[in-house]
């Protein structure tokens, strides 16, 4: 039997609840974390980041995505790939990752409960199992609480969902084979990741998105230099369009999705990508003083406090941007404000990683939105194919793009497209949290053949287009920001 009463109580064992309850655990803290499933790690681990990474990593491999470059479209490790081949992948990482989270718990006297946990008062969460014997229950007490249960696809009741041929995120995982074509519906970070994926695995793919472009809080550059990719790989895109209706046809063997203009779109599969819904719909949020909004989403401040106190949240259940990087930071410091840790709201610099093939990274402000901040700025850029790597990599196509005030120098903005790019991004974050200027990247001096080259150019690049009466002396510190907000 578990202790009863603890320092933290953590409802969600994904990225934000597992930094939470170590960071409190280090502390000194009593720490538990529930979960509803048997197993730790959360949409994270089981349905969203590792599944649709590995596979991702297993399509790269099979295909020899990028030695087509130089050995040929017809070169390929696996010429018949299955959904069974690139599920073993994932599965394999899985059980790792599992594996690293249960130790590392344990090594911090964390508790772990399984079970659905749901509020009897601001500070009691009540956890039921189901076991053989019938229902097992505690009550567990804690002084603060910390919600960080993710989300789950949204399942509006207007699209017929269908084993194997209507389906959500979740549930492609449960395929058993690759369909031959699919229609995605969402422009979003998983349309457009599972759409550029299951295309280089020889799916014939129609991506729908109501906005005139894909991912519209990317910069505007990568996103064009990402769909032009895409429809090269033979993936057409409906921007600009919206579904009116969807419906299995061929006595169920074909889906057929009507748009609002009145194009009718038909493939072997459909999957919805519009949305996800915070999973709060069991937690008897009242019983805490707490309301979720329409999309089950919690409202915090800049400590990662709900409009109850004691009672934090943090991950994909505040929303935006709902990455498993940006959640581990967010239950860290949620954690850290609760025990006095921390004290002033901080501002990271949060990078993004999106495992499109090719991948997108990108850090700091995009050019539309210093645009639109009125924000003077000045760009470099770096193409793959000058830097050596590239060319050995068999990635020409790949770009490093820096924005900086052209006064200062003070790096603003990094955004990056192509191999690596998720990992090339870092260097750029380091540079902007230290407030150094574009400058930096001439003075130093980078491994060869390597990517990160590609700042050294860009820098250069940059550096070229402004006027040399603002030009700061090459060395000399960097002027502060006048006019960025």
């Amino acid at each position: 039997m578990p202790n009863t009463s603890y320092d933290l109580v953590v409802i969600g064992s994904g990225p934000a609840g597992q930094k939470a309850a170590l960071n409190a655990a280090k502390l000194g803290k009593r720490a538990a974390i529930i979960d509803r499933n048997d197993s730790v790690g959360g949409v994270c681990i089981h349905t969203g980041t590792i599944p649709s990474k590995a596979i991702r990593e297993a399509v790269m491999h099979l295909t020899a995505f990028n030695e087509r470059q130089m050995y040929g479209d017809g070169y390929a490790v696996k010429h018949q790939i299955t959904m069974s081949d690139l599920l073993y992948r994932a599965r394999y990482v899985i059980r790792t990752e599992v594996d690293i989270i249960r130790n590392q718990m344990g090594r911090n006297g964390v508790t772990m409960l399984f079970g659905d946990a749901s509020f009897v008062d601001a500070n009691t969460v009540r956890v039921v199992r189901d076991t053989e014997y019938g229902q097992d229950v505690i009550q567990i007490r804690g002084e603060h609480v910390l919600v960080a249960t993710g989300t789950e696809p949204a399942r509006p009741a207007s699209v017929p969902f269908t084993k194997d041929r209507v389906i959500d995120s979740n549930e492609l995982l449960l395929l058993t084979e690759l369909p031959k074509s699919m229609i995605i519906v969402g422009g979003g970070v998983i349309g457009t990741e599972y759409a550029s994926v299951l295309s280089a695995a020889g799916v014939k793919v129609t991506q729908v998105e109501s906005r005139p472009k894909l991912m519209d809080f990317v910069d505007d550059e990568i996103i064009e230099h990402l769909q032009f990719r895409l429809r090269d790989r033979g993936v057409r895109l409906r921007l600009g369009e919206s579904v009116a209706t969807i419906e299995l046809t061929d006595n169920g063997q074909m889906v057929e999705a009507t748009m609002q203009s009145g194009k009718r779109l038909r493939a072997h599969a459909l999957l919805y990508c519009i949305g996800r819904q915070g999973a709060t719909a069991g937690l008897n949020l009242g019983a805490a003083g707490l309301s979720a909004d329409d999309r089950g989403r919690l409202k915090v401040n800049e400590f990662y406090q709900t409009s109850v106190p004691h009672i934090y949240a943090a991950g994909d259940v505040i929303g935006f941007p709902a990455l498993a990087a940006t959640s581990m930071e967010q239950g860290r410091l949620a954690s850290a404000h609760m025990f006095r840790q921390l004290v002033e709201a901080t501002n990271p610099l949060y990078p993004y990683g999106i495992y499109t093939i090719p991948e997108i990274s990108m850090v700091g402000s995009t050019e539309q939105a210093l645009t639109k901040a009125t924000v003077p700025y000045e760009v470099g850029i770096a193409r793959y194919r000058e830097i050596a790597r590239g060319q050995l990599i068999s990635d020409p196509n790949g770009l490093l793009k820096l924005l900086f005030h052209p006064d200062s120098r003070r790096v603003l903005g990094v955004h990056a497209i192509g191999t690596g790019a998720t990992e090339l991004i870092h260097i750029g974050q380091a540079v902007m949290a230290a407030g150094m200027p574009i400058d930096y990247f001439v003075e130093s001096i980078f491994n060869y053949p390597t990517l990160a080259e590609c700042y050294k150019v860009a820098a250069l690049d940059g550096i070229n287009r402004v006027r040399p009466a603002t030009a700061t002396v090459v060395g000399g510190p960097a002027q502060p920001l006048q006019q960025a907000a």
